[in-house]
């Protein structure tokens, strides 16, 4: 019942302005059930994760490998279609658990259901990563986004946009891999990470690129500032550009392996239409 009145209280977030510019109209819009409004259409239910498959992208480790589908049983020989998949915790739109880079720190398995729904913004460094692929958000641009869209409210989600989204279908390009075989993208900085996490003591951060740290960090100090305060990351997050700077809900859903590291997960954003 907790968690199911917390999801209610979250969905009133994405709804309510809705049902206030449509009471003149429907006088009995004030009553309906957050629940109503999705199934009414009144708010729309945006998907940012990847469909996993052969091609989806995963971190370039040296032992990682790509996702893969087995048929175990068939319609026609068993009576029952069935699959087997093999697949790392990391690949396509995934969150990081709090223990992925720092010890006796939650699996994703224990994080907290609600922390994994919060009210959710988009700040928009696509611009700067045009044309530096080694881009990090700066402290500056969080003031100037606040500057203009108000203070990040405590809690939040916060999620990067980048611009990267749409190099996902170029493996070697999203990688932004160079003749060394290094990695080039655009991602948080320590100083950003730190800011939002201890600052405005965001849920978690997302971002639509391979990882919450630059793709020519070393040592992961993103990763590690915010798995040292039990908050999580969200990796290749899809479609950011739909979403507006703030006013919407985020729900992360990600796989609950016991003891495990990360999982792929299915994120949605719900916001008035």
């Amino acid at each position: 019942m907790k968690y199911q009145l917390i999801l209610t209280l979250c969905l009133f977030t994405a709804a309510d302005s809705v049902v206030d510019t449509q009471q003149q109209t429907r006088a009995d819009d004030s009553q309906a059930t957050p629940i109503e409004a999705i199934a009414d259409e009144q708010v729309q239910v945006i998907d940012l994760s990847y469909p996993l498959n052969s091609q989806t992208n995963f971190w370039p480790g040296d032992k990682y490998e790509p996702f893969t589908l087995e048929t175990i049983a068939t319609l026609e020989k068993d009576g029952v279609l069935s699959k087997a998949m093999r697949l790392p915790e990391h690949i396509g739109t995934h969150i990081d658990a709090p223990n992925h880079f720092e010890p006796n720190q939650p699996s994703v398995a224990e994080i907290n259901p609600q922390d994994l729904i919060g009210p959710g913004v988009v700040i928009d460094i696509s611009a700067q990563a045009e044309t530096d692929a080694d881009y990090g958000l700066s402290l500056k641009d969080i003031q100037s986004w606040e500057h203009e869209h108000g203070r990040i409210p405590d809690g939040a989600i916060v999620l990067l946009n980048t611009g990267w989204g749409r190099f996902w279908s170029q493996p070697e390009r999203f990688q932004g891999r160079d003749v060394t075989g290094k990695l080039h993208f655009p991602s948080y900085t320590q100083e950003s990470a730190r800011f939002l996490i201890h600052d405005r003591k965001a849920r978690g951060l997302g971002v639509d690129t391979l990882s919450i740290d630059r793709g020519i960090s070393k040592k992961f100090e993103v990763h590690h500032i915010t798995n040292a305060a039990t908050r999580y990351g969200l990796e290749n997050i899809a479609h950011i550009e739909r979403l507006p700077p703030r006013g919407f809900t985020l729900f992360v859903a990600p796989m609950k392996i016991e003891n495990g590291t990360g999982g792929p997960a299915r994120v949605f954003a719900i916001l008035p239409k």
